[in-house]
């Protein structure tokens, strides 16, 4: 298991950047396939993006060519670059991980038993 703590959320405005981290500790030599989710206020969560140790990253259509997930092994931090923000990015964005590598249903929420707390973004017009 890992343990997971989000940064860097904030408010921006429309067309703007932020970049998120989730430092990893616990277990973090193994192999995980690590995710952002997000969740506006009645909505359900939603992955985002998700990268592998490999460095494959998938990407949610609704933020490609716009957000960037990249991690740093060295310090086991995972990060989420966003640019071209938009009020409808306005969510909780959550850190995720599970053993092994992005295959099968890397979107789905349950698939993930590690999560951190979350970190805010909002994103005015």
């Amino acid at each position: 298991q890992v343990q997971l703590v989000e940064s860097g959320g904030g408010a921006v405005q429309a067309g703007g950047s932020l970049r998120l981290s989730c430092t990893a500790s616990g277990d973090t030599k193994r192999s995980y396939c690590m995710a952002w989710f997000r969740q506006a206020p009645g909505m359900e969560r939603e992955g985002v993006a998700t990268i592998d140790n490999d460095r494959n990253p998938n990407y949610a259509d609704s933020v490609k060519g716009r957000f960037t997930i990249s991690k740093d092994n060295a310090i086991d931090t995972l990060y989420l670059q966003m640019s071209g923000l938009k009020p409808e990015d306005t969510a909780m964005y959550y850190c995720a991980a599970f053993w092994g590598y992005c295959t099968g249903d890397y979107w789905n929420a349950r698939e993930y038993n590690n999560w951190g707390q979350g970190t805010q973004v909002t994103v005015s017009s």
